[in-house]
């Protein structure tokens, strides 16, 4: 049975840690779209500038399901946490930015 992929604990250092093993690459990602709300109220914020909290949100909320994807990923695999978490953020298309999550799955050592 999986268990529940919020409890799986995220961490950026680079090693696995004592008494753990490596499971292999887990991975989240998504795809968002912009609208054209969005994109007037962006473009009447470069007149003025500072921060466009639609797209900050929009990128926030791209993140959150990449991260949510990966955990997934990794309880599917048995892990229990995720060491070396990264992210990466890309143009697709016009409008269009993809968020990706990713390191490596690790457990506890067989036996323990």
């Amino acid at each position: 049975m999986m268990s529940d992929p919020k409890n799986i604990a995220l961490i950026s250092i680079e090693s696995v840690p004592d008494g753990m093993r490596p499971l292999g690459l887990v991975r989240g990602s998504t795809a968002r779209s912009r609208n054209i709300a969005r994109d007037i109220t962006a473009g009447l914020k470069n007149l003025v500038g500072g921060e466009v909290t639609s797209y900050t949100k929009l990128m926030a909320d791209a993140r959150e399901e990449a991260i949510y994807r990966m955990q997934e990923d990794a309880a599917r695999m048995g892990a229990t946490m995720v060491v070396g978490v990264r992210f990466a953020s890309s143009m697709v298309s016009q409008g269009v930015s993809e968020m990706v999550a990713w390191g490596t799955a690790v457990g506890p050592m067989d036996g323990q």
